[in-house]
């Protein structure tokens, strides 16, 4: 790595790309460490928290997609507000895999689209004061811009709702079982030690505004974009999070949102 990469989009004083040098990668996992052990207390390995990063095996392969913050002075590892890991379907066969394959099946569902080109999101997160709509919808633009590039056909990854108790998520869970799990060939479990019910709640009983609201934001934005999700919640105690695996085929990204973003994914980038 080295040099400039190009900008995948830019909101105001916000862009997006991708991390060009090692000293931007190790300030994203610095952003990692503040966002997940600082604020939401995740209990790391022994040299993450000796050395206040957010870090592990995958970052080696991965590519690191950044929003960057060109108001404030400084280098552009001190302009790094948010952060979200790539990995490439082709990148995860000549190395350790996938890292969903800790919590969730998904073997069976990359073996059934044989054809298809996956790309798995992954460590996303931002800095409190930039959790706005407009960052979540940079970061969007930046994994729409390199999926077209790399020409993806469907991203997945797990998205986080804080606490180790799936029944505090009774609602949101219940709506997503209900109204948006993954059926035929995107059907993707839990893996069977880790599942926990997320029919929790029956139907009727479930109020869609409330169920929407009560949902991160991240999460939210993979719903607009017309995502699915798999069966079977994961409780990851290290990182103090109720996981689900979030499944968005390229195709069922919903017409408004492709026409937003625009084919070309030059939209953003001016």
């Amino acid at each position: 790595m080295g040099g400039e990469t190009a900008i995948l989009g830019r909101i105001g004083d916000l862009e997006t790309r991708l991390a060009c040098t090692q000293a931007e990668i190790d300030a994203a996992q610095a952003v990692r460490f503040e966002v997940f052990a600082k604020e939401m207390g995740a209990v790391l390995p022994p040299e993450s928290m000796r050395k206040g990063r957010d870090m592990d095996a995958f970052d080696a392969v991965c590519d690191h997609l950044l929003v960057i913050d060109r108001s404030i002075v400084g280098s552009s590892e001190e302009q790094i507000v948010g952060t979200y890991r790539l990995l490439r379907q082709e990148v995860a066969r000549a190395n350790d895999g996938f890292y969903s394959t800790s919590e969730f099946a998904i073997a069976d569902m990359l073996a059934r689209h044989p054809e298809k080109r996956f790309l798995e999101l992954g460590r996303s997160c931002v800095l409190p004061k930039y959790r706005t709509r407009r960052t979540v919808e940079l970061l969007w633009q930046g994994n729409w811009a390199y999926s077209l590039e790399h020409g993806i056909d469907a991203m997945f990854g797990c998205a986080s709702m804080p606490g180790v108790q799936p029944e505090a998520h009774a609602l949101p869970l219940s709506f997503l079982y209900h109204n948006c799990l993954a059926t035929g060939s995107w059907a993707v479990s839990a893996r069977p030690e880790l599942y926990n019910n997320m029919d929790l709640m029956p139907k009727e009983a479930v109020d869609t505004r409330s169920a929407i609201s009560a949902m991160p934001p991240l999460l939210k934005g993979y719903l607009r974009l017309g995502a699915m999700v798999g069966d079977g919640a994961v409780i990851d105690r290290a990182f103090g999070t109720t996981d689900v695996m979030v499944v968005l085929p390229i195709s069922k990204i919903s017409d408004r949102y492709l026409n937003y973003y625009g084919a070309d994914a030059s939209r953003f980038a001016s």
